[in-house]
């Protein structure tokens, strides 16, 4: 009876405890949702400064135009030394055109022989595989190529000497000055140095063409004469007899040695310039870019950098 008691006031506070905590549920759930609503507009409006950031971020530059024109300034430098190394193989090449103009106009009493003989002697190959009907045209044409290679050497020789000077004259100058100049030497780099850098490799390689033909026919047509005297007797119209000895015939092999000779040593110059010229062309391609790259971003910052910025 004693424990019946005693539970009865237990339950009846148990009851009114939960009672009490039914009546303030409600405003403890209001309060819980106006936190989350709080929060959620705090961080509504963090995100929304965050994406202002990031849109402010991504419209400024990341790397000045100073940084870029560093750059620029030291690509210029290394195309410059590069361009040293090459006019030292100018000076070679102008010395072997000079030497084989003067050479071919010698040469070219075996041709125009050759070209007669060409109808009878079917082992004579013709010179540009038969661009030229006549052999003496060959001999023209190629006159006119050398000159032609004469003239790009000597062009290239003043374009790349003007370059060298003013990359140079860059240690000299001003910070803001400098920047100016940067930007028009890449710019002469590529419309000017670059086009007479390609004219001239492409004068070279017509040059190399052109000796490698002379050779091959001065080969086959020594050939074919140290075999027969048939050469000699159907082209006496144009050689004389006297050219037509041993002494002549070996003229011809001390020609064909030395052709060869220095068109092996022109060939192996050519072909290091030619590696030059293709790892220099990117490169200076790379300048007008950066250029490019520093006018839009000198434009952007001024734009942001601009009143009410």
């Amino acid at each position: 009876m004693m424990h019946r008691i005693l539970i009865v006031p237990l339950v009846f506070f148990t009851i009114m405890f939960a009672v009490s905590a039914m009546a303030d549920e409600k405003p403890c759930c209001e309060d819980l949702l106006k936190q989350q609503q709080e929060a959620l507009a705090s961080l509504e409006k963090e995100n929304a400064l965050l994406q202002e950031k990031i849109a402010a971020f991504e419209g400024a530059p990341h790397i000045s135009c100073d940084v870029l024109a560093l750059k620029n300034y030291r690509r210029l430098r290394e195309i410059a030394g590069d361009i040293k190394a090459q006019r030292q193989s100018m000076a070679d090449f102008e010395a072997y055109v000079k030497w084989m103009t003067a050479n071919l106009s010698g040469y070219s009493k075996y041709i125009e022989a050759g070209s007669f003989a060409a109808g009878f002697a079917k082992a004579l190959p013709i010179p540009y595989a038969g661009q030229a009907s006549v052999l003496t045209k060959f001999i023209s044409q190629g006159v006119l190529s050398l000159n032609s290679a004469s003239v790009s050497i000597s062009r290239y020789l003043g374009t790349s000497k003007q370059f060298i000077a003013t990359v140079e004259s860059l240690d000299q100058a001003a910070p803001d000055v400098r920047t100016r100049e940067i930007s028009d030497i890449a710019h002469f780099a590529d419309q000017k140095l670059l086009k007479d850098m390609n004219d001239v490799r492409a004068r070279l390689a017509a040059t190399a063409e052109l000796s490698s033909s002379t050779l091959s026919f001065l080969e086959s047509l020594n050939h074919y004469v140290g075999s027969t005297d048939e050469y000699w007797n159907k082209t006496k119209s144009i050689l004389t007899r006297k050219e037509a000895d041993k002494n002549e015939k070996s003229f011809l092999s001390q020609s064909i040695q030395g052709l060869k000779n220095r068109a092996g040593n022109f060939n192996a110059r050519l072909k290091r310039f030619e590696e030059s010229s293709k790892k220099e062309e990117p490169l200076i391609k790379s300048l007008g870019t950066y250029d490019e790259l520093i006018r839009e971003m000198a434009m952007t910052t001024a734009k942001n950098s601009g009143p009410g910025k």
